[in-house]
């Protein structure tokens, strides 16, 4: 899928140019939360509607090694992305029509999310 390979791509580029490791906090944290619970939303709605390779969890476990947070950081990252996968595992359990649109609406709030953190916080 188009929108997954540009969502990746830009992970990784987000990944590789944005604050030091170890930083504290990040002027981008209530963004890269927000992103955590996305990428925990598609991971199960992805996952739900017959993709299994896990990349979403993939990309999360990307996400914390490339910003090494402190353990307190890293704690609100993870309820972010458990968050997100739980509010749709509560209501979904089955592919739907909805849960495909929902999946088309979080992809495209990932990829802005993840364009506006790198395009105004990377290097």
């Amino acid at each position: 899928m188009k929108s997954r390979a540009r969502l990746r791509g830009i992970l990784l580029v987000m990944a590789l140019s944005l604050a030091p490791a170890g930083a504290q906090e990040a002027p981008y944290d209530a963004q890269l939360t927000r992103l955590a619970e996305v990428l925990g939303s598609v991971h199960f709605l992805r996952g739900l509607c017959g993709e299994a390779d896990g990349v979403w969890r993939a990309q999360m476990e990307a996400l914390l090694k490339a910003e090494a947070p402190s353990e307190e950081r890293r704690a609100r990252l993870v309820a972010a992305f458990n968050h997100g996968y739980r509010s749709f595992a509560a209501v979904y359990t089955s592919c739907t029509d909805q849960a495909v649109r929902a999946i088309d609406r979080y992809m495209k709030e990932g990829e802005k999310l993840t364009s506006e953190i790198a395009l105004r916080y990377g290097n």
